[in-house]
């Protein structure tokens, strides 16, 4: 079985690169209409730059997966009410996996050029309704460029094995063999660590939280200030990746719990299971994601569930966070 997952992901791998060179291909063509809205969902603002990698996947699906790994197809787009199988008509009952796609992960980076998005894809096998983050046995990431970059990086993991890193030229199609190594730092002094708080929505109550924070790790002021640096990367795979090659050491999402405080309800404008699908290559490369209070995520397999959850580059960072942030989340949130 462990043989078949190692072809699992060299396939996922393969999915994403036709989806990368289909999106270079397409904003050559048509950049100018990336941004256009194409539809609001459930999920999320849908662009027209992801109605693109909609239909390289489906395509991808339909030619290159094995006819002997039936699967169901969850992502942005897809009806949960009309499963979306392989091959085409599959009774879900029947499917051995299921897979979780986020296509364009940082869409509103992407569309504007601005910094690199990621394709994100996560195979479990077929619980039903009951699968969860926690059954993922395969995942791969690969980042999708701006029009400047000469380069895209790919991280992959089978559950168990470790993470298999590339850096891919983008001019010459060779690949070379990436170093993934979380920081080993134990405090946050010169780091980079943070919140997210991507839009304007809970952005004042979750910086207060952060601050604080901070004051009560006793870095707020201290010789001076400007002990630890912020870096608000729009994209969940994006700080994954982050945490992953050791560029930072905190990084969590708070703002499912942001927004129920201010009776927002489930907004939209939050991290979904999709969106962490790849946070297994965290773990192998020796990082932590967990829920706020120490928990393995369990979200089910979907693109709505709103998801709250915390990454760590090592244990003892996340031994010195858990308890001040717990305090934290009562007193804010």
């Amino acid at each position: 079985m462990k043989k078949n997952f190692e072809h699992a992901r060299r396939l996922l791998c393969a999915l994403q690169v036709d989806l990368r060179g289909a999106l270079i291909a397409a904003r050559a063509r048509q950049a100018h209409t990336f941004a256009r809205v194409a539809a609001v969902t459930a999920a999320d603002t849908i662009y027209q730059v992801d109605k693109v990698s909609e239909a390289v996947i489906l395509a991808w699906f339909e030619r290159h997966w094995p006819r002997a790994w039936p699967v169901e197809l969850v992502m942005e787009g897809v009806d949960e009410a009309e499963p979306l199988t392989f091959p085409r008509g599959t009774p879900v009952a029947k499917t051995a996996f299921k897979c979780l796609l986020d296509p364009i992960d940082g869409t509103r980076n992407l569309m504007y050029d601005k910094r690199a998005a990621w394709a994100l894809a996560a195979l479990a096998p077929q619980r039903g309704p009951r699968t969860h983050l926690g059954d993922i046995v395969v995942a791969a990431m690969t980042e999708l460029p701006t029009s400047k970059q000469a380069a895209s990086d790919q991280l992959s993991a089978v559950r168990g094995r470790g993470v298999v890193a590339q850096r891919h030229d983008l001019r010459t199609g060779r690949r070379r063999r990436l170093a993934v190594r979380p920081s080993p730092a134990r405090h946050f002094e010169h780091g980079f660590a943070s919140i997210a708080r991507f839009f304007p929505e809970g952005k004042a109550l979750l910086a207060t939280l952060e601050e604080d924070l901070w004051r009560q790790l006793g870095l707020l002021g201290r010789r001076g200030g400007q002990l630890v640096f912020d870096d608000q990367y729009l994209s969940t795979g994006g700080q994954l990746y982050e945490l992953a090659v050791g560029h930072d050491r905190m990084l969590g999402d708070l703002r499912p719990l942001a927004y129920v405080k201010l009776g927002l309800g489930s907004a939209s404008l939050c991290c979904h299971p999709y969106d962490i699908c790849t946070e297994l290559i965290l773990r192998e490369a020796g990082g932590l994601v967990e829920t706020p209070d120490g928990r393995p995520l369990r979200a089910p397999f979907n693109t709505t569930t709103p998801v709250a959850w915390m990454g760590y580059a090592n244990p003892a960072l996340a031994r010195v966070v858990r308890p001040i942030l717990k305090r934290l989340i009562r007193k804010h949130l």
